[in-house]
């Protein structure tokens, strides 16, 4: 199997989110691909086929499992496809079959751009197990497939040490804060316990959530949003309603074979 490992949504080596990115002819059984994740110690680790010149299935895995949806480790396979493998002639989009749909990724220059459907996002109370955990009480929480909880300070989000036993008590896959940004439209953190991931460095499915609120709170659907990880990234977003744009560079750190 060939493996590459890249850093997506930055142009900087060891910023952004490390994906590792396995080549595939026949899936893996499941168990293995886990075991494969829990040994790259990655918050995800993609598998990919190739079907023809621009489509591929795509399957994602975290060390506690398989994840519906995984934005950063997308754009990491789009960039291996793009730069490692090669498409013919002059393709510029891509088509993943994934167990959340078909996901698009087109490249532009040295950005690619994700086609991600967006969260339904229910308003929950604010609950005193949330301020435990985060140390702070939000100011709103939201429910999709993850928590998202609104804090009034983006300072405060880049400074948290969550609690990580009692984050995975909370509602959710996965734990989002954010805040209105000043430099950045907002600004971010995300934490996956449930999934042996203390914190995600930049979550893309985690922007699904938080970009909606976000969109719909300061009335644009054009946003750039910080994830404010001790890595950090960039994203550049447009809201479409039924759909969430994510687009971001990336940069190779490494490729290999492993040996199974």
């Amino acid at each position: 199997m060939k493996m590459y490992v890249v850093d997506a949504f930055t142009k900087e080596l060891f910023k952004g989110n490390p994906a590792a990115v396995c080549i595939v002819n026949k899936w893996p059984n499941d168990e293995l691909m886990r075991k494969i994740a829990m040994e790259n110690r990655f918050s995800e680790t993609a598998f990919t086929i190739k079907t023809d010149n621009t489509h591929y299935k795509l399957r994602w895995f975290t060390p506690g499992g398989e994840i519906d949806l995984c934005g950063h480790a997308t754009l990491a396979t789009a960039f291996v496809v793009f730069n490692m493998i090669g498409v013919k002639g002059d393709a510029h989009k891509i088509v993943f079959s994934t167990k959340s749909g078909d996901l698009i990724v087109t490249k532009n220059d040295d950005r690619y751009k994700m086609s991600f459907p967006s969260y339904n996002l229910k308003k929950i109370p604010v609950t005193n197990e949330m301020t435990d955990a985060f140390g702070k009480t939000p100011i709103e929480a939201y429910l999709g497939r993850d928590l998202l909880c609104i804090f009034d300070d983006e300072n405060f989000v880049k400074n948290m040490n969550p609690n990580q036993e009692k984050l995975a008590h909370l509602p959710g896959l996965l734990q989002h804060a954010t805040a209105k940004g000043t430099k950045f439209d907002c600004v971010s953190r995300s934490f996956a316990p449930k999934l042996s991931v203390p914190e995600d460095p930049v979550c893309g499915s985690g922007h699904c959530h938080i970009i909606p609120y976000w969109a719909k709170q300061l009335n644009k659907n054009d946003l750039v949003a910080f994830q404010a990880s001790p890595r950090s990234g960039i994203l550049y977003c447009t809201y479409l309603g039924k759909d969430t744009i994510l687009a971001g560079n990336a940069v190779l750190y490494s490729e290999g074979k492993f040996n199974i």
